[in-house]
């Protein structure tokens, strides 16, 4: 069986979100009903990943650990450690290399929003392989603040940019990646971009050469949000409220996922529900049984 373990980044200086995350870091800031920082831990939950490494800024540990502990409440274990400053994402393969050790990794960024149809089984399927890369593909209006995927006439991937400005594409790369064991030795030998950061394109490049990429596309019942700047914030925030509501099924409910992924039995799930007043409490009390 392979053994993938999640590392969960949420560094970073949170710029575009200023004022507001001089204070505070960004992924604490609620999307609705629920800390940002719920959405990319729930996926990688729905992945079956059970042992986590959280990166954050340097000043903002103590809040993580604060809100999410050891991880044991969830059935999963959560771990802790810096990114003294902000050098790219494919420096938190960096950073977790002894945590990674010669598992496979899932690297999700803490901003990232992933929901919809067919997203539990394409999580599933990226799991299920022993070797080479799986990034999924969205498709968007403007692709040009990301990494961009191309494909050729037989849907291959002929090449990749990141942040290109120009491009014939629509297909942009979430911030969901997962890699083999080899992803360690890739990201020691990558030197920074001109942008001085470490990036996750030439990472995925490097695969891309070995022809061991593969690229899953995300259709029209997945919806992808990159929650890094005030607008987005919002527009997710009505997006989570407006599918709570109308469905009365909450999104990226962590006790939720955890039990029906079967990390945690009704009992557990009961005395999570215990903890938590208002509404949040009661929809934990009203899950139905598995």
């Amino acid at each position: 069986m392979t053994i993938y373990r999640g590392i969960l980044l949420a560094g970073g200086a949170g710029t575009r979100l200023h004022p507001t995350t001089r204070a505070v870091s960004k992924q604490l800031l609620p999307v609705y009903d629920k800390p940002l920082i719920y959405y990319p831990l729930s996926v990688l939950m729905l992945a079956g990943i059970r042992e986590v490494l959280l990166i954050s800024a340097p000043d903002q540990e103590a809040s993580f650990r604060k809100l999410l502990g050891s991880g044991e409440q969830w059935g999963i274990s959560i771990q802790y450690t810096r990114q003294p400053s902000p050098d790219g994402i494919a420096q938190a393969i960096r950073i977790g290399a002894k945590f990674i050790g010669d598992a496979n990794t899932a690297l999700a960024l803490g901003d990232n929003i992933l929901y919809g149809q067919g997203l539990h089984a394409a999580l599933c399927e990226a799991t299920s392989k022993d070797d080479g890369a799986t990034v999924f593909a969205y498709p968007v209006r403007d692709p040009r603040p990301y990494g961009v995927v191309e494909f050729g006439k037989d849907d291959n991937v002929v090449g990749l940019c990141e942040k290109p400005e120009a491009t014939s594409s629509r297909y942009a790369i979430p911030g969901f990646y997962f890699y083999d064991e080899h992803v360690v030795d890739i990201v020691n030998n990558l030197s920074p971009s001109p942008r001085g950061e470490l990036e996750i394109t030439d990472v995925n490049l490097e695969y891309l050469r070995r022809g061991k990429l593969r690229v899953a596309r995300l259709g029209r019942g997945c919806a992808w949000m990159d929650a890094g700047g005030p607008e987005a914030m919002l527009q997710a925030a009505n997006f989570v409220q407006a599918i709570e509501q109308r469905q009365g099924l909450k999104i990226a409910c962590l006790e939720e996922v955890a039990y029906r992924k079967g990390f945690i039995d009704r009992v557990q799930l009961e005395q999570l529900a215990s903890v938590h007043g208002g509404e949040y409490g009661r929809y934990l009390r009203n899950i139905e049984v598995r």
